[in-house]
């Protein structure tokens, strides 16, 4: 096929399956905003303390892709398969150890993020405990889709993603009310859909390949890549959970808009995404079979795909300004604090959508070492000092916003140097 043909081919699928996760999240934050403020504040605090921690380990995810799309270019297709069945075994024990450790951990870190004890803390730990059981399948989904991309099958991906999803948005709804459950019938649904999605990536590796022992040399490699990976995670993650945290401090209004305006950020930053998958794929192909050049101009193709769309997404975001927060929410306070935040959030959206495809382009290629340092800048540099002096100097959640947007500008402008230098484009087998 083409590049351009590739490029769509790709993103086209990953569009979808990277759209249901946060989909899901903003229907289960209509359905969770529509029973009060308390309810909706715990959702935030606790749905950022369980994505802070599943997110640290996305390694499963475009780590996998990258070693597997390497060997499946030079022609290794069994051993490009096989780096999904040692990311699946990683899954698994993290997972578990996610559990345990959430189950013991659950108040105490609630407490935290909600400045102490109270109605929104005890909400926030419950639906933290329920949704915890359902890291191990988070993490074999994140494996799943790995190993896919980097056979460059989305298809499977995408009927799996639309079947696990369309269970919980239907379970949601029923059991936070005919149910009576609440709050904690949002964490329920969540975990029946994780581990429907899990089970049918499971049962697809297991039809694909018959390397299913554990291969520690393969497994060290992952766990090397993934260090990397897993601190420029850390550092955005905890970014998030940094605002979440402030925002909760300024008042119950506030933290539920900026819950509801960091989903939707949070969605689109992911459907955004859908370019850089592409480029994983095709990068880490095009530099496993020596192609270069054909790397080269894949990056900057899938980078004007990525800031095109981004201006389409913020005229839609403007043009729904008002209409938009209605859904997730009535109430007056929270939609003030909507409206506060959403022109940083609409015009962010071309820098943010060229800054996702830069990043695809590097981790195609294994250059996770400048990612990690580039990340852990923007976030010392750019968001904390904004979000942390909110408070003191009366900022609110613009000063939050205004965080986000400095961590996305120093990202891109790290990022579009690092590209046109051209030290990423190396081939062969392995990654750096």
């Amino acid at each position: 096929m083409s590049n351009q043909r590739g490029v769509l081919a790709l993103a086209a699928p990953a569009l979808v399956v990277l759209a249901a996760e946060p989909l899901y999240l903003l229907v289960d934050t209509a359905v969770v905003g529509h029973l009060g403020s308390i309810p909706l504040a715990a959702l935030a605090l606790a749905g950022a303390a369980f994505a802070f921690t599943a997110f640290q380990f996305n390694f499963l995810a475009y780590g996998t892709t990258s070693a597997t799309a390497r060997r499946f270019g030079a022609g290794d297709v069994e051993g490009a398969r096989g780096q999904g069945v040692q990311a699946s075994y990683l899954a698994v024990g993290i997972g578990l150890v996610m559990v345990v450790a959430f189950q013991l951990l659950a108040g105490p870190i609630t407490r935290t993020l909600a400045g102490g004890s109270g109605v929104v803390q005890a909400e926030a730990e419950l639906w933290l405990r329920i949704a915890s059981l359902g890291a191990p399948m988070v993490l074999l989904t994140l494996a799943g889709n790995g190993w896919m991309r980097g056979v460059q099958d989305t298809r499977r991906p995408l009927r799996y993603a639309l079947v696990a999803n369309v269970v919980s948005a239907l379970l949601c709804p029923l059991l936070v009310y005919p149910a009576g459950l609440g709050l904690a019938g949002s964490a329920v649904a969540n975990v029946v859909g994780q581990s429907l999605g899990a089970a049918l990536f499971v049962a697809a590796l297991l039809r694909d390949t018959e390397r299913r022992r554990p291969d520690l040399p393969v497994l060290r490699a992952q766990i090397v890549m993934g260090r990397d990976l897993a601190i420029r995670t850390l550092v955005l993650q905890g970014s998030f959970l940094v605002a979440a945290g402030v925002a909760a401090r300024i008042g119950t209004a506030e933290v539920g808009a900026h819950q509801i305006a960091l989903q939707l950020w949070l969605f689109l930053a992911l459907t955004l995404d859908s370019f850089a998958i592409a480029a994983q794929s095709l990068v880490g192909e095009s530099l496993g079979a020596g192609r270069l050049d054909e790397a080269r101009a894949t990056a900057w193709k899938v980078a004007r795909y990525g800031a095109v769309t981004g201006v389409l997404v913020t005229v839609a975001l403007l043009l729904g300004r008002d209409a938009i927060p209605q859904l997730f929410t009535s109430d007056p306070a929270v939609l003030a604090g909507a409206a506060t935040v959403w022109w940083w959030f609409a015009l962010m959206q071309p820098l943010a959508g060229l800054v996702f495809a830069l990043d695809g382009v590097l981790m195609g290629s294994g250059d996770v070492a400048f990612l990690r340092s580039l990340t852990i800048t923007a976030g010392l540099v750019g968001f904390l000092p904004l979000t942390l002096l909110s408070i003191p100097l009366g900022l609110g959640l613009n000063g939050i916003w205004a965080g986000l947007t400095a961590l996305i500008v120093i990202r891109l402008v790290g990022g579009c140097l690092r590209v046109r230098g051209g030290r990423w484009a190396v081939g062969g087998v392995g990654v750096r």
